[in-house]
């Protein structure tokens, strides 16, 4: 029986990844921060470990290291688990000699697994065909300083051929029902949480409570992802990250940023009252266009769009992007505003009268922060408004929220 060490702080996502690996026939032991997860190591003595980068009292890279400078463990198979968003720790966590590292909010307990076995059984080759899943590729220069898998010595047990269909379907709808059942309460702690950032008069309160409001979102991603709920992952994901971010810089905490938060808050309900299962996401390519005349501006905005795997068509002249308009459909538009030939304001009210756009959402990207600009944005047909300069993953954020409330479907 191969032993698993499951770093994880959050209790609920760490009881199911017990339960799920000990049904599948593995030994399972649970640390709920660092310094923990360390010290079971050593006691526990696992063939692999499962990480979670964003760990209390120390990080899922500072353990690593620590793990990584044992002997008895620079071989050891540890599978790490990232916000999908955070690409710099991932680079670290690689560099620290991870073997391989997962979006969290885009794995199942099963695909889990599946990686485990097929590093542990088969010298890294896939035991059994898991549903696709986002997998971080390491750098150049560290994939082959990377510790090897630990070398096959076992075959593949029978029952991870001959798994029982019914058992699985059962466990999984457990999980969904546990989910489905804590979301609202889980929701409503959050915008309490924002209510205390939003009130409060000084910094250090304001902080404890953007904190307290990180976790909450969390732990949110890990059991939306185990639900198989990828929608409300996906976008508890990105939600995750900026909130990280204004953790990490106060400064940023600003009347922008917590509107994008408040509508990514208030959008995971929408999306709890759908109920998107798998089977049911649409997973189409999204179509965006970015209008600034502006270079660097226009290569920030589709930065940002990048980061949340969205893709943009970019366009200097307002003239030519009406002319684009008016022959392809876009499913969100950026716009600068002060631009030559035809400000933003005026390409709205244009784009307005195209019967293909009369309710596409469009945010405005701009340096004009006044109130006089903000409403013009307003009456011209605007949805949205985001003031230079602006945090990436805030408007990756906020194009979420846009892209896949377009995708979805009205509630019967």
């Amino acid at each position: 029986m191969k032993k698993v060490l499951i770093v994880e702080d959050d209790q609920i996502v760490a009881n199911i990844y017990r339960n799920k690996f000990a049904v599948d026939g593995f030994q399972v032991e649970v640390a709920l921060d660092g310094p923990a997860g360390l010290e079971m190591a050593h006691q526990f003595r696992p063939d692999a470990i499962i990480l979670d980068l964003m760990l209390p009292r120390m990080s899922g890279v500072d353990f690593m290291k620590q793990i990584r400078s044992h002997p008895d463990f620079r071989q050891l198979p540890v599978i790490v688990f990232s916000n999908t968003y955070l690409s710099n720790m991932v680079q670290e966590a690689w560099k620290a000699g991870a073997t391989k590292c997962l979006s969290k909010a885009n794995c199942t307990p099963n695909q889990v697994i599946a990686v485990v076995r097929s590093t542990l059984f088969n010298n890294g080759a896939p035991v059994l065909t898991p549903p696709p899943l986002v997998e971080f590729k390491p750098p150049v220069e560290t994939r082959q300083a990377s510790p090897a898998p630990a070398p096959p010595s076992l075959p593949v047990p029978p029952r991870t051929l001959e798994r029982s269909t019914e058992a699985e379907t059962q466990f999984q709808a457990q999980v969904r029902k546990d989910f489905l059942e804590s979301f609202p309460g889980a929701l409503t702690a959050a915008r309490a949480s924002l209510q205390g950032i939003i009130k409060g008069d000084k910094e250090a309160a304001r902080l404890g409570h953007a904190q307290e409001l990180y976790r909450r979102i969390h732990t949110l991603t890990g059991g939306a992802a185990t639900a198989g709920m990828p929608q409300i992952a996906q976008m508890a994901d990105a939600l995750e990250a900026l909130l990280k971010e204004l953790c990490e810089k106060p400064a940023n905490m600003n009347a922008s940023s917590l509107r994008t938060v408040a509508s990514a808050l208030d959008f995971l309900g929408v999306l709890f009252e759908h109920r998107i299962f798998p089977n049911e996401h649409d997973g189409r390519p999204s179509s965006i266009l970015v209008v600034d005349d502006e270079a660097i501006s226009r290569r920030a905005v589709t930065h940002a769009l990048e980061r949340a795997k969205l893709k943009a068509v970019s366009v200097d002249d307002p003239l030519a992007a009406y002319e684009l308009l008016a022959h392809k459909k876009f499913d969100l538009i950026f716009l600068d505003v002060d631009m030559p030939g035809m400000s933003g304001f005026e390409l709205c009210t244009k784009l307005r009268m195209l019967p293909s756009y009369q309710k596409t959402p469009v945010v405005f990207v701009t340096s004009l922060n006044d109130f006089e600009s903000r409403a013009s944005s307003t009456m011209s047909g605007g949805n949205d408004f985001i003031a230079k300069p602006f945090l990436f993953i805030e408007l990756a954020v906020k194009a979420l929220v846009y892209v896949l409330r377009g995708r979805l479907k009205p509630v019967k």
